[in-house]
């Protein structure tokens, strides 16, 4: 209850005091909007429930693109955050390229992959990739670098062979540092999904935020926003659990 109180008693208030300027006009006196721009807490619930069909089709959509691209950007994130800890050449070659590789703005290389790869799931797939494999291999590298040289030189007098070092003791240490990693490219994922969609496709939320802003269905636009939002804290509550399970000794 301590936990969960203070988060759901603020979110309800904000909602209430959403609801009450909604209702009462506030809103659209004080931003000078007009009165269909502005979607109170209660409106979004009803388009929540009354366009379930067509959100649950089209958050399917994204939500394939998020996982799948989040499961490729973990893998090849810690292989080259692992490749990266064992070669010293490769580290002192690729390192500074990959900083420098987020300097390129995603915007711009959304529309190139979809005219190269089409409107399918596949340039979705490496939009997230490209988002999200830095925070993962950078965190995961440091996690590497972070273990104790005197625990490196006690397994080596007792004997211990480079892959005993790296099981035992550099890839355990390392684990909280990629959940991390991984926490935070989770909320970059769902970003970089929308993006891809409104770079070029059919279906999927961020396709269906662009129709519904062209036509001025605000309250289905909150209502896509907010499964966007679930989606986001649904797969960080899912990786802090999974954190939990497995890095038991933190």
């Amino acid at each position: 209850m301590r936990r969960w109180l203070p988060p759901a008693l603020l979110l309800a208030t904000l909602l209430g005091a959403w609801q009450i300027a909604a209702s009462t006009g506030v809103l659209t006196s004080v931003f000078n909007l007009e009165a269909f721009l502005v979607a109170s807490p209660a409106e979004i619930a009803s388009s929540l429930w009354g366009n379930r069909s067509l959100l649950a089709e089209n958050a399917w959509v994204t939500l394939r693109e998020v996982v799948f691209g989040l499961g490729l950007a973990v893998i090849s994130g810690l292989g080259f955050a692992v490749l990266l800890h064992l070669s010293g050449t490769l580290k002192r070659a690729t390192y500074p390229l990959l900083v420098a590789s987020q300097a390129i703005p995603i915007l711009v290389l959304a529309p190139i992959l979809v005219v190269t790869f089409g409107y399918g799931i596949v340039p979705k797939l490496v939009i997230v990739v490209l988002v999200c494999f830095f925070p993962i291999a950078v965190t995961s590298f440091d996690g590497l670098r972070a273990v104790d040289p005197d625990a490196i030189k006690l397994l080596r007098t007792l004997d211990g062979s480079r892959w005993q070092v790296f099981r035992r003791l550099e890839a355990p240490t390392a684990l909280p540092y990629a959940f991390s990693g991984a926490k935070v490219a989770t909320a970059f994922a769902v970003i970089a999904a929308v993006f891809g969609e409104w770079a070029g496709a059919n279906s999927g939320l961020g396709w269906l935020i662009l129709q519904d802003n062209g036509q001025f269905e605000t309250a289905r636009l909150f209502a896509e926003v907010a499964i966007l939002m679930a989606m986001s804290l649904g797969l960080f509550g899912l990786l802090a659990l999974a954190e939990r399970r497995v890095v038991t000794w933190r």
